[in-house]
């Protein structure tokens, strides 16, 4: 169905067409007035008003190359064309007006369940090793939307420094690309074509927004991504098994631990989970010292690491899985201890290593 050299060729196409199109929106935007003011927002690192809704040119890209320049099934594009332009709106109204959270998160579970009734994207069943298969039932439905949802904003959240979230994208959206390209069903491969055309928009863009940036993703970008990676994590799990659903879970491992933490907390505090502060994993590493730039790279390299584990999974037996599990689980806590993510006295892997420490001196 697809030959892969017109793949490649519409990749690079799309990168440049993201490429072109970038400076002269960033031009615009500064002329009409389409920036970010850091005073505005308490979790801002930047320090004066920068052009944004950046996210914008990405989906121009992306959608150019999908409609034009590929077979894609219309049956499949059209539901994700008309739920991703309704995020899109909403991310445009955050930039110019800055919606509240009930809003933003109302007009994300519509865009869900958009996609949930007219794309076939669902959470149906789960196997599980030596039990057999769950079937979700009426549960599908909230099971989907809270996936799709939970994804938005994790990239949403982490959306803080120049480069952060599309980068971070694009690592994700690379890895499932991969998994799906080659671990899926000739019929879901449209999914991987579509993720790495999404990849290629990514990547046109991202040079102007790494530090020092020339131009944000803004809401717009942050929830369109975010808001895809959900749903093309979703669209090869139709009937999941439990290795398949951690997948995600694992290569968006920075985002969705971030967000956890970030939930609790604000519940600890006994603040709203929906106010800004900073206290993210991005705050945190910059608070020990790393430069704005080191700390994007020092969250890609973790964010790699996820990946490649991500990887693992597909070829390690269920004993492997169970150990490749601990071992993240295991880590991640000991990262978020490490960079003070939770408070001195919840840290207990670290209270742990220091007491062995304190025995082998003695």
């Amino acid at each position: 169905m697809f030959d892969m050299f017109v793949v490649l060729l519409v990749s690079i196409f799309t990168m440049i067409t993201s490429l072109i199109l970038t400076p002269l929106f960033t031009h615009m935007a500064i002329k009409i007035g389409i920036t970010d003011d850091p005073e505005s927002k308490e979790r801002r690192v930047h320090k004066k008003r920068m052009p944004t809704m950046g996210g914008v040119i990405i989906y121009v890209s992306f959608y150019i190359a999908v409609f034009f320049l590929l077979p894609i099934p219309r049956g499949q594009l059209i539901p994700l064309f008309l739920a991703s332009t309704l995020i899109v709106l909403i991310g445009i109204v955050d930039d110019l007006f800055e919606l509240s959270a009930l809003i933003k998160l109302l007009g994300t579970l519509a865009a869900a369940t958009v996609i949930y009734f007219y794309g076939d994207v669902a959470l149906e069943t789960m196997t599980f090793p030596y039990i057999g298969t769950l079937a979700f039932g009426s549960l599908k439905l909230p099971f989907t939307l809270l996936w799709i949802v939970s994804f938005t904003n994790a990239i949403n959240l982490v959306d803080g420094l120049d480069g952060l979230a599309s980068g971070i994208s694009m690592i994700a959206l690379t890895t499932m690309g991969i998994i799906g390209f080659f671990f899926l069903t000739i019929e879901e491969v449209s999914v991987s074509i579509m993720i790495f055309i999404l990849v290629a928009a990514i990547a046109g863009f991202w040079p102007y927004n790494f530090q020092p940036a020339s131009i944000f993703l803004g809401d717009t970008g942050a929830l369109f991504l975010g808001f895809m990676i959900g749903v093309f994590s979703l669209q090869g799990l139709k009937n999941a098994t439990l290795i398949s659903l951690v997948l995600p879970v694992i290569i968006m491992g920075i985002p969705i631990t971030d967000t956890l933490f970030a939930m609790v907390r604000r519940k600890v505090k006994k603040q709203s989970i929906v106010v800004a502060d900073k206290s993210h994993i991005h705050h945190r590493l910059m608070t020990l010292g790393l430069s704005h730039r080191q700390t994007v790279l020092a969250i890609y390299s973790v964010s790699a690491i996820f990946s490649i584990i991500a990887l693992l999974y597909n070829f390690s037996t269920l004993i492997g899985s169970v150990l490749l599990t601990i071992f993240v689980f295991v880590g991640v806590l000991l990262f978020v201890e490490l960079i003070g993510l939770v408070d001195e006295n919840r840290r207990p892997i670290l209270t742990v290593i220091k007491r062995f420490v304190r025995k082998t001196n003695k």
